[in-house]
């Protein structure tokens, strides 16, 4: 072992020096995603998934949650939302540099030639990851759910909702393919029972406004 480090060149020493600490941590973020250790923070070791997953729902929802608008990447304004400096992509570009220069290099290409290809390459996957990181995130967020997509729907109160300004009740809707219970207010002035078939017309106060149906 000690004669073959001996026998590298400078310049494949520090590739080596690269290659094998980024790897075995690309290897690190790789068990701690599979695990569930992975929560996004920047450029921090824990930010190994790039994806922040919610924490189980309760669909008894008590406040507002705006959903940004949706990103796929087609539009450049898009390349704003693209985090490439993340400890994830720079590892991935240091290990992928590493090993891609050390390849070219051993085989015999100029070390300038070498490590200009492997630059290239990490530059590419580093892209790449950060487009799958950001593309996960869209999944994420699209399964989020907004109150405001509930404006226009029926629901039936499962609790009574007193008069406007009165108080507040419960009702059951099925909102984003899911079934749930939301805390509700009314805008008329007579209570409605449990039972009664109402519409959503607005959300106010982190509570869905509704009404009388027909």
């Amino acid at each position: 072992m000690q004669e073959w480090w001996s026998a590298l060149s400078m310049t494949l020493r520090v590739l080596y020096c690269i290659a094998v600490p980024s790897t075995l941590l690309l290897l690190l973020q790789m068990l701690l995603t599979i695990v569930g250790g992975g929560h996004d923070g920047g450029v921090d070791i824990s930010d190994t998934s790039g994806i922040d997953m919610p924490d189980t729902m309760d669909f008894d929802i008590d406040a507002d949650t705006d959903v940004p608008d949706t990103i796929d990447g087609g539009n450049p304004a898009d390349f704003g939302n693209l985090r490439l400096l993340t400890l994830q992509t720079l590892v991935t570009f240091l290990a992928v540099f590493g090993w891609v220069s050390i390849i070219c290099i051993s085989s015999g290409m100029p070390n300038l030639g070498g490590i200009a290809i492997g630059t290239a390459c990490g530059l590419a996957m580093m892209f790449l990851v950060a487009k799958i990181v950001q593309a996960s995130r869209k999944l994420v967020e699209n399964g989020v759910l907004n109150l405001k997509n509930a404006i226009g729907e029926t629901a039936t109160v499962y609790l009574t909702i007193p008069p406007k300004n009165a108080g507040s009740g419960k009702i059951t809707m099925r909102l984003q393919g899911r079934f749930g219970e939301f805390d509700a207010v009314n805008a008329g002035q007579t209570a409605l029972p449990t039972g009664a078939q109402v519409i959503v017309t607005d959300v106010e106060n982190d509570m869905l406004v509704v009404e009388q149906n027909g």
